[in-house]
């Protein structure tokens, strides 16, 4: 079992910007790939940005990149997503998830990834 626990959401304007964080616990955290999700009211969930087991991997949805970062501490077993630029279309609440039995992934897909954090709420007012 990984436990997952995000944490950095808040309020803020359009243009500002904020760092999420996600600590991992229960497993050895450099042997999951690692991914940030969201989901906005009334839509599906949604890829955000993914990073490999090493780091040396990562990958992001269109309409972040540029804007955000993906990046991974294994030593601190963390998980970091810092935004910038930030846009009301990027309210949602933000999960990490983790991904193990693969040696390397920045996937996409939720339902490759076998733990989830409980979520962290980012509001952008314009």
């Amino acid at each position: 079992q990984v436990q997952l626990v995000e944490s950095g959401g808040g309020l803020v304007q359009a243009g500002g910007s904020l760092r999420l964080s996600c600590a991992a616990s229960g497993r050895t955290f450099s042997n999951y790939n690692m991914g940030w999700f969201r989901q906005a009211p009334g839509k599906e969930r949604e890829f955000v940005a993914a990073i490999s087991r090493t780091g040396i991997s990562t990958r992001y949805v269109d309409s972040v990149k540029g804007r955000f970062t993906i990046s991974r501490d294994n030593a601190k077993n963390m998980l970091y997503l810092q935004m910038n630029t930030l846009k009301p279309e990027d309210t949602a609440v933000y999960f990490c998830a983790a991904r193990g039995g693969v040696f390397h992934s920045t996937s996409q897909i939720d339902s490759q990834y076998d733990y989830w954090g409980q979520g962290t709420q980012v509001t952008v007012s314009s």
